[in-house]
């Protein structure tokens, strides 16, 4: 029983960050252990994780933590803070298990964001990455200033940063991963975190570029020095019998086989270069056997999102136990 699938869903979106203390009261256990490994200096318990948007101001990093996440991704955060898009803003499917939103990366800004990091900060119980964008006002021809001042503010807390050029609701943004736009964007980054102990980069990549885009996209980032990549965002296409408006992102089921042709497509592509590169699924993870499946197609971490919805905040623990049946 999901009694919260009863609730219209901008309403249980809106009250779940009042709820989750709770939850993770009743349901908290010690992080689970499986799948450990160590990465540029982080231990991750288990490669298990939530993905960007869940906790887009860091409010619940104890919460997560307590309810089994082997990592989390915080954001997106952007430098000021700006609300969703107008209108009607999230929806979902309970026949497709498809979720739909055209948030637009709403954000308390980078000093609140900040300011919860620094309060989590001496209790840290795993990996956290920091998920960042530009504010929608800001043109792509300046969108550099954002990230490199985002990057400027959370290096003190982030262990690795993602470089989101890939929401499909920020009017302009996927133009960013284009490979003229490419290097003018990630170079300043990587020259900016190597001034100081060097912070990983990761760039999320969108799953609509077609099979050779997403395939140059990788190369390009590859050799500029990236340090891995989140596969992937939200689709803007729709499978039969889908009701969402045109615009906004997909998530769920329907983004299942992009999000794992875009993984074949990294692994493929960066072949000898993949040594010391983290790749991170996410898209379509509905279940324990979806989680083993990515991790065995090559993925080193996944991330959850839509799981949360379908199936709810027991997913990292159930899939722990699955995993050791």
């Amino acid at each position: 029983m999901r009694p919260w699938l009863l609730l219209p869903p901008k309403f249980a979106h809106d009250v779940t960050p009042y709820a989750l203390p709770f939850i993770s009261f009743l349901h908290g256990k010690k992080t689970p252990e499986w799948n450990s490994f160590t990465w540029r200096d982080m231990t991750f318990k288990n490669p298990l994780g939530i993905a960007g948007g869940v906790d887009k101001n860091a409010e619940h990093l104890d919460d997560w933590w307590k309810l089994g996440c082997g990592f989390v991704e915080v954001g997106t955060v952007t430098p000021q803070s700006q609300r969703a898009n107008p209108g009607k803003i999230m929806d979902r499917d309970l026949r497709l298990r498809a979720m739909w939103n055209k948030m637009g990366f709403p954000s308390h800004g980078a000093d609140e964001v900040f300011y919860n990091l620094a309060f989590y900060a001496p209790n840290y119980r795993t990996p956290i990455f920091v998920n960042i964008g530009k504010n929608r006002n800001t043109p792509n021809s300046e969108a550099v200033k954002d990230y490199l001042s985002l990057v400027d503010t959370f290096r003190p807390f982030a262990d690795a940063f993602v470089v989101n050029i890939s929401s499909p609701n920020t009017q302009g943004l996927r133009d960013l991963q284009k490979k003229e736009n490419l290097g003018a964007l990630l170079s300043p980054i990587l020259d900016r975190v190597s001034h100081f102990e060097p912070t990983p980069v990761l760039v999320k990549l969108s799953p609509d570029m077609g099979e050779e885009g997403l395939a140059e996209a990788i190369s390009n980032c590859a050799d500029l020095g990236v340090d891995g990549f989140v596969l992937t965002n939200t689709t803007l296409s729709r499978p039969a019998g889908c009701h969402f408006p045109a615009e906004g992102g997909l998530s769920g089921a329907p983004l299942k086989q992009l999000s794992q042709r875009a993984l074949q497509i990294a692994v493929q592509t960066l072949g000898k270069k993949r040594e010391g590169k983290l790749l991170v699924s996410a898209g379509g993870i509905l279940s324990p056997e979806d989680v083993f499946e990515r991790l065995q197609m090559g993925a080193d971490l996944v991330q959850i999102y839509s799981a949360l919805v379908f199936h709810g905040p027991g997913f990292f623990h159930d899939v722990a136990r699955s995993r050791t049946k």
